[in-house]
């Protein structure tokens, strides 16, 4: 199965050898310092720092921009859809969700955005995407507004305490499939 693998940071060796992942985008403050694990190459592994803000121009930190959704969009243009990507940040609640919902409609343009959500939603209860992600991925990706709307439409995420993980499907074709083996 085809599947972004989105986690905290404390999950991402467990969660790349149990899955076999091959690829890794980590989503996290610049000088957050962690070791990647040894199943991810290092050119197969995109390091975008930023911290978990949603505007500007607050001190030290550094907002999400354009830069870092157009390097994500570059990045899972080139993934080998063979093996899952794990996608984290710190907690798994809110970058890295919204980083596997651009990711998934950089790959799957013709994904509908609120079924994408809806799947984001059933299988972590707990995501917040982070806002200020999402809106520069519906520029960048010409969704005209739609993922900003589907997002807005989940709502927050409930309550976690940051060691959850989970596992988006590419599309609800698979989803179904892996539901059906289950």
């Amino acid at each position: 199965m085809t599947a972004i693998i989105v986690c905290p940071l404390a999950k991402i060796a467990e969660l790349a050898v149990r899955h076999g992942a091959r690829e890794m985008v980590s989503l996290i403050a610049e000088k957050q310092d962690f070791h990647r694990p040894a199943v991810i190459s290092a050119e197969r592994h995109l390091k975008l720092a930023m911290n978990d803000i949603t505007f500007a121009g607050t001190g030290n930190l550094i907002a999400p921009n354009e830069a870092h959704v157009e390097r994500l969009i570059g990045f899972m243009r080139e993934w080998d859809k063979g093996f899952p990507l794990v996608v984290h940040c710190w907690m798994g609640v809110s970058r890295s969700p919204a980083a596997a919902l651009i990711a998934a409609l950089a790959v799957s343009p013709e994904e509908d955005e609120f079924e994408l959500t809806a799947r984001l939603r059933t299988v972590a209860p707990h995501a917040t995407p982070n806002a200020r992600l999402v809106e520069i991925g519906d520029r960048i990706l010409q969704r005209q507004g739609r993922l900003v709307a589907a997002v807005k439409g989940i709502g927050r995420g409930a309550d976690t305490d940051g060691t959850v993980s989970f596992l988006l499907p590419l599309n609800l074709a698979e989803k179904t499939a892996r539901t059906a083996e289950n």
